[in-house]
């Protein structure tokens, strides 16, 4: 598995019954693909894996794997708030034609590190899969520290990267000097993806780049191969809408960007609800002035339609 690039954490798009939307999916992956992204990273938090029956999750990957066709790796979130059942779905997931994992905490249960060591090394070692380790102790309060993620790498050989979310780019220096080039490492979060680079972040579980691919792996490559003025300049643009990777409402706020563009829908499941109102009204107005200024990128792919 080679662990590089901006792979998008892809949303679930639901139809009028919020019932998943394969077909559209399936266009969605290849599209995004088409723009430059080097992976798909399904049933996460902006998938809204948590609203997902175990069933409704192998599928989606079944989806998003015939759709890659081989050119690119499907990555299988695996999130459970009991270890047998995330076993399961690690083994599923293998069977169902992913290439590698992205393993979770058991996010409403912040354990002790002895505790939440034995539920990822129950995943990692479920199947011979590459996997990454998600930290993100802003939404999970589970906080890996650099410490214990080399513990982790130490013992098992098939963990090969780590989301890092934590929102502070000296996480990324500090795996660095403790694992070198063991692990690569990730930025998880979108308003940070040039900070992390800088610092030898090497790849991108990105939010935006549902709606914004082209922009996202060109902002990608502008900061891996060091062009501070074209890196910058397309930074300032985007980071107003980067922004909304981080609010608790990303879900909402990622789905409405997508809307505006053509290439999606709106709808989410509960507990959450479509925005509404004064509130509707200014993120649109926020996502309509960005977009006015869109940088104009050559060559970009025609997009899939919506519903």
């Amino acid at each position: 598995m080679i662990w590089n690039g901006v792979m998008p954490a892809i949303t679930t798009c639901f139809d009028t019954n919020y019932a998943v939307d394969h077909k559209f999916m399936a266009e969605h992956c290849r599209w995004l693909l088409d723009n430059g992204c080097s992976g798909l990273v399904p049933l996460g938090s902006l998938g809204e894996g948590a609203t997902l029956s175990f069933e409704e999750k192998i599928q989606i990957l079944k989806t998003c794997f015939q759709a890659a066709r081989g050119k690119a790796p499907v990555v299988g979130t695996i999130s459970s708030l009991k270890t047998t059942e995330a076993v399961d779905l690690a083994k599923a997931a293998a069977d169902a034609g992913c290439d590698a994992l992205m393993v979770l905490p058991p996010y409403v249960y912040p354990g002790s590190w002895r505790e939440m060591k034995a539920h990822v090394a129950a995943v990692i070692k479920a199947t011979p899969l590459s996997c990454m380790l998600y930290n993100n102790p802003v939404a999970y309060v589970t906080d890996f520290l650099p410490e214990q993620i080399q513990e982790l790498a130490q013992e098992f050989e098939n963990l090969e990267a780590v989301k890092e979310s934590s929102t502070d780019a000296r996480r990324v220096s500090a795996i660095l000097a403790l694992l070198g080039e063991r692990l690569e490492i990730f930025v998880g979060v979108d308003d940070m993806i040039v900070e992390g680079i800088a610092v030898g972040a090497t790849g991108w579980i990105a939010g935006l780049a549902n709606a914004l691919p082209r922009e996202s792996v060109e902002l990608f490559n502008y900061a891996m191969t060091g062009d501070r003025e074209k890196t910058f300049k397309l930074y300032h643009w985007f980071l107003p809408l980067l922004r909304m990777d981080t609010p608790p409402n990303f879900v909402q706020l990622i789905k409405l960007v997508q809307t505006e563009l053509g290439m999606g829908n709106p709808r989410v499941r509960g507990p959450r609800l479509e925005l509404a109102d004064q509130e509707l009204t200014q993120v649109q107005k926020a996502i309509r002035d960005s977009l006015r200024t869109r940088p104009n990128l050559s060559n970009m792919p025609a997009i899939p339609v919506a519903r």
